[in-house]
């Protein structure tokens, strides 16, 4: 441990840095007013040179020039070493100076004649502060490490958009944190054929999106081997319901809307499993029609009623899946908002430069926001050999 004594009375110095070196403290630097400290720690403009390694500062409060108070205060407000703990020392008995120096960022302070005892005890219960929060910052900064890894991995498990001449898929997506709970996938089943879903888990942050990438895990295997969006529910619900948790009054659930697009035979089969309602737009310009709920959420109960439907696809047409982030962003009444995110769409066009300006800016610092996730889904027409 290295601490730092700053005292302009040359004989403090030297009865403070003996009282130190006979408890064991034999890394001690000195400073003969706060401008030099300042220089020493490095917070003057061009730094001299690197900054020693300081866990401590035993700061006098009376000083010429630049007081105790106020090289404290400057002290705390740099980046670098606004977690350092400082103790005062002061001749000074006057409380509303002490209260200003605790004020400005003390940590402790000691009277003199200073007590042998008493600046050793005060020193080692700083020190220990020091050595937690020390620790403390070192698993945060590798928790935001281990985030970061987390939201690259997750961004990368999102799909390439599609582009072939009879479908288009693209996929927008915004997490409200650095990990989501939403999350598109689609997978080519064979020639003519894509599964796509959108998901939404319960909650936010870390918890959510592991649970995200379980289920994005379990839909790939369900998708290529189950296809069929009814047998894809129910498997997607037996592996949630598997899943276990210490704590028996949290269970973790998810809404998905699971759709077969089958270019050859012009249909979408789909299945909406608690999950706002997708919209399907007709080419054509006939009415548009919505993609409603045909069973609950996954992951809630053991058996779960199942009701697949089946739409006709036309060229032209274009699928909207997305979830209720997006919907939440429209500012109307609860039952208005597919209505008018539906004529949000359509006035897109489908333009995902336009609905990313619409529905994926960032948002205001203050504001509460969700996940938001959306996938456009068109119907070319191409040659179907």
């Amino acid at each position: 441990m290295r601490i730092m004594i700053v005292d302009d009375n040359p004989m403090n110095v030297m009865v403070v840095r003996e009282m130190l070196k006979k408890a064991g403290y034999a890394k001690i630097e000195t400073a003969s007013s706060a401008g030099e400290m300042f220089q020493l720690l490095g917070l003057v403009d061009p730094a001299p040179l690197p900054p020693p390694k300081i866990d401590l500062i035993l700061l006098d409060m009376m000083m010429p020039g630049i007081d105790g108070i106020e090289a404290c205060r400057r002290v705390q407000q740099s980046e670098q070493w606004r977690d350092i703990p400082v103790i005062m020392v002061t001749a000074v008995g006057d409380s509303n100076k002490l209260a200003e120096a605790l004020d400005a960022g003390a940590s402790d302070f000691v009277t003199k004649p200073i007590n042998r005892i008493e600046l050793l005890a005060r020193i080692r219960a700083a020190l220990r502060l020091k050595t937690e929060m020390d620790w403390h910052k070192e698993r945060d900064r590798r928790l935001r490490e281990e985030l970061e890894l987390a939201r690259q991995v997750q961004a990368a498990a999102l799909p390439s958009p599609v582009d072939e001449p009879r479908l288009s898929i693209r996929g927008l997506y915004r997490p409200a944190d650095d990990l989501a709970g939403d999350l598109y996938a689609w997978y080519r089943i064979d020639r003519d054929r894509y599964g796509i879903a959108v998901i939404d888990a319960m909650g936010h942050g870390i918890s959510s999106s592991l649970v995200c990438m379980f289920v994005a895990s379990a839909l790939r295997d369900a998708i290529l081997t189950r296809v069929d969006p009814e047998f894809v529910i129910r498997e997607l619900n037996r592996r949630t319901m598997q899943l276990q948790f210490s704590n028996p009054l949290i269970q973790y659930y998810f809404t998905c809307l699971y759709v077969v697009v089958d270019t050859a035979r012009g249909t979408a089969e789909y299945v909406n499993a608690g999950h706002p309602p997708g919209l399907l737009s007709r080419g054509d310009g006939s009415a548009p029609e919505r993609l409603e709920r045909g069973c609950t959420a996954i992951g809630l109960f053991e058996q779960i009623e199942v009701e697949k439907r089946v739409l006709d696809l036309n060229v032209g047409d274009r699928l909207f899946l997305y979830t209720d982030g997006v919907l939440e962003s429209i500012e109307s009444g609860e039952e208005q908002r597919v209505d008018r995110l539906l004529d949000a769409l359509l006035e897109s066009g489908a333009d995902c430069a336009l609905l990313e300006n619409r529905f994926f800016l960032e948002p205001e610092p203050d504001a509460r926001q969700d996940d938001r996730c959306l996938v456009v889904v068109e119907v070319r027409k191409g040659d179907s050999s």
